[in-house]
């Protein structure tokens, strides 16, 4: 049965157990390895996080993996990977007792697309969204389907052919009048491919909004809690 797998991973630096979850999705005619090692420049930040790379359900003719079924590499038709997505999500959740705020999802081309169309549509809000050379189509109708708003980044180069920058820009627009928190890093002469500076990007992002934030708001809740009893 088709199914989303888990690829490579790099477990929690802290040798404990992960107190976040990380998942990377790779782009079409691609597999986990091509992204799980950008996440290498994030661990040092994020010593709890536990990084896991997932790898799509459909094989291509080049060896790769594909997030559509479609022969057309270049058409996106997510809908499958879509539901699969968020059966792994919750499968991966349960098995780590994790709730949705302590998980966020980084995706690449085809990968960043499901990553925004999954992780919005979620009941709950996950810590974070990372989008790089991704955007949503318009026709689809997938802005009216937002149930949660996690903070958002959104990579793009500005010379990318596959992925118009000004895709990525119509998205961020739509995003935030749906009330999505939506922040971008534009690459100048950048195509489609993610380079230093994005990540790096990525990495800040990740940390203050998965790590950072979801300390504090543990705190406040422990808080809370002193001051109710």
């Amino acid at each position: 049965m088709t199914a989303i797998v888990e690829g490579p991973k790099i477990a929690a630096l802290s040798c404990g157990k992960a107190v976040y979850l990380v998942i990377l999705l790779h782009g079409p005619d691609s597999d986990g390895e091509a992204i799980i090692n950008h996440a290498l420049n994030w661990a040092p930040t994020m010593p709890k996080a536990e990084f896991l790379a997932a790898e799509a359900p459909f094989l291509s003719p080049s060896g790769g993996r594909r997030w559509s079924d479609a022969s057309d590499p270049g058409v996106a038709d997510l809908s499958a990977s879509a539901a699969l997505l968020e059966k792994f999500l919750d499968e991966k959740l349960a098995q780590r007792r994790l709730p949705e705020s302590h998980v966020a999802l980084v995706g690449f081309s085809h990968g960043a697309m499901l990553a925004l169309q999954v992780g919005l549509r979620r009941p709950k809000p996950m810590a974070a969204i990372v989008s790089f050379s991704g955007a949503l189509d318009e026709a689809e109708g997938l802005f009216e389907d937002v149930k949660s708003r996690p903070p958002v980044l959104m990579i793009h180069g500005d010379a990318d052919a596959s992925v118009p920058f000004a895709a990525m820009t119509a998205t961020k627009e739509r995003l935030q009048a749906q009330g999505v928190p939506v922040k971008s890093l534009r690459r100048p002469g950048l195509g489609h491919e993610m380079d230093d500076d994005g990540v790096i990007a990525a990495g800040d992002f990740l940390t203050a909004h998965l790590v950072h934030r979801s300390s504090a708001q543990a705190e406040h809740e422990h808080s809370d809690g002193h001051e109710h009893s």
